[in-house]
């Protein structure tokens, strides 16, 4: 088949025929060159791809940890008011206690008065 390809040149002088093989080498060439572009070309998208689903999954992974974050500080705010609570009661409690003490050392004084005035 290559000979019916190569038929037209018949009777082409040497001059043309040199022209256009340098034609035919200069297609062959840039068409070795397109393929390599192609294959740049499909490469960098491969890459862009790849790069734009990383940045995706890091803005999905931001997004969490945020939620994640907003999570805790509102159980960190949760935590500071229940111990707020809890210590305002200590306080309240430890109070009632010393009033109790108080009132046990009273009680304790007006026994031994007492006991005192029994053995008088």
């Amino acid at each position: 088949m290559s000979w019916a390809v190569e038929e037209w040149k018949e009777g082409l002088s040497p001059r043309v025929l040199q022209k256009i093989h340098e034609l035919e080498s200069q297609v062959d060439k840039l068409k070795k060159e397109r393929q390599q572009r192609q294959f740049q070309l499909e490469s960098l998208e491969a890459a862009l791809h790849k790069q734009k689903q990383k940045v995706e999954n890091e803005k999905n992974e931001a997004a969490t940890l945020k939620r994640e974050n907003q999570s805790l500080m509102e159980l960190c705010d949760n935590l500071e008011k229940a111990k707020q609570k809890i210590s305002h009661d200590l306080q309240v409690k430890e109070s009632q206690v010393n009033i109790q003490s108080g009132q046990l050392n009273s009680s304790k004084k007006d026994i031994e008065r007492l006991e005192q005035e029994l053995k008088r």
